[in-house]
């Protein structure tokens, strides 16, 4: 299965794609946790079903030390137990945050209140930009209809 469009293969997409990492790098070098930042991106991609960023996220994740358990249950993660009090408020505003559409409110106020009592400012201006990036990652690759399944751990840099 090929993709629709090759976005590298675009100068408008690489040039945008080019922008989008960069600001995924102010958010990789937060104090946000790296741990934390990888269950974002997943959870974020299962829910928009981007297998490409799933696959990706996944393979990262455990290759950074990741387990198994932890990456299987991240859709799950409300009924798991492996995950901390901060990773379930950061998966919260997550899912709220990529189904904003979904809430007339978009996210509640209980959401981000339990967000700000695990992470400082800084952690919640990380948290809240790399789920918008994610987002507009997933949504590129699902409109393409991106391939999954041949990503490698660091293929992107």
């Amino acid at each position: 299965m090929d993709a629709r469009l090759n976005l590298f293969g675009s100068p408008v997409a690489t040039k945008f794609l080019g922008h989008i990492v960069s600001a995924g790098k102010a958010v990789s070098s937060s104090t946000l946790p790296a741990a934390t930042q990888e269950l974002v991106k997943l959870r974020a991609s299962q829910i928009n079903g981007c297998g490409f960023c799933t696959d990706m996220h996944t393979k990262d994740a455990a290759h950074a030390g990741e387990t198994s358990t932890r990456l299987n249950l991240v859709a799950a993660w409300r009924e798991a137990t492996v995950f901390t009090d901060a990773e379930r408020a950061a998966l919260e505003l997550t899912e709220q945050g990529t189904r904003i559409a979904d809430a007339a409110g978009g996210v509640s106020d209980e959401a981000w209140a339990n967000a700000a009592k695990h992470y400082d400012e800084e952690q919640l201006a990380a948290l809240v930009s790399l789920i918008a990036l994610i987002n507009a990652f997933n949504r590129m690759n699902v409109i393409v209809q991106q391939p999954a399944g041949d990503y490698q751990p660091g293929q992107f840099g």
